[in-house]
């Protein structure tokens, strides 16, 4: 295992694309804390504010961070297949198991560092635009901000496992920005037709939208509030989208061990 390690962290570590993405998550996530920085300067401050400007935009849309480190997963199994690389990984490293979990290991831990690089980064340009220190203390911050993190490494390996199940790039970055974009918007879009309204209950088990409510900062609706959109919490939900990394990780893991290379 530790021979599978080595491996992943030198072919990561020697691909000009991790280096891209990782700098483009970072200096877009910053852009995006200084845009709230100075859009917010004369307003008192909140933690819904704080939480936005330090996770990229929060729940506008999937943060940068999320977004690339998807990316950075694909291209860990994806460049394998698509430069005809993997029979001699597999030749260096024939137990297809270690592989592919020291994979899934470098490529969470690299999003996990991103993202908590991120928030600092984040904070630090948020406080400068602003004039002024931020707390990260106030509660929901500190659970929503570990969500954000687990998200972010969700993302990552969620990519890597679609990258195995097509054994390549492009099918894997088409469905991956494909459902959380467009199906799973138009979902929620239909389910406000009257006719259509059976669709609200099964909104809180859609895995993107549900795993963007690990790092909500506002509390969410319950069933005496609206009867229709009563979500899960915070980690069950978290939950909903880790199980569908789970299953089509599992997938390709099976497949990757009964296929030929």
């Amino acid at each position: 295992m530790t021979d599978a390690l080595r491996f992943e962290w030198m072919r990561i570590r020697t691909l000009r694309s991790t280096y891209w993405l990782i700098g483009l998550a970072l200096m877009l996530s910053a852009a995006v804390a200084l845009i709230f920085g100075l859009a917010t300067r004369s307003d008192p401050i909140d933690v819904v504010t704080i939480g936005r400007a330090l996770t990229a935009g929060g729940d506008f849309g999937v943060p940068f961070p999320a977004i690339f480190m998807a990316i950075v997963g694909i291209f860990a199994t994806g460049h394998e297949y698509r430069h005809n690389t993997i029979q001699p990984t597999l030749t260096a490293i024939p137990q297809r198991s270690r592989l592919l979990a020291a994979k899934v290991i470098v490529v969470a831990v690299t999003a996990a560092i991103v993202a908590v690089v991120s928030i600092f980064l984040c904070w630090g340009v948020f406080m400068i635009a602003r004039g002024e220190s931020v707390s990260l203390g106030d509660a929901p911050l500190p659970e929503a901000l570990a969500g954000y993190v687990i998200y972010t490494v969700l993302w990552a390996i969620l990519g890597l496992a679609l990258a195995q199940l097509f054994r390549g790039v492009p099918s894997a970055i088409v469905v991956i920005f494909v459902f959380p974009f467009i199906v799973e918007t138009v979902i929620v879009g239909l389910s406000f037709i009257p006719a259509l309204d059976w669709l609200q209950p099964v909104l809180k088990f859609l895995p993107f939208s549900a795993g963007s409510r690990l790092f909500a900062f506002e509390d969410f609706p319950t069933g005496e509030d609206q009867p229709n959109f009563d979500f899960l919490d915070r980690w069950a939900s978290g939950g909903v989208f880790a199980l569908l990394v789970a299953i089509i990780l599992a997938i390709g893991w099976v497949l990757f061990q009964k296929k030929d290379a």
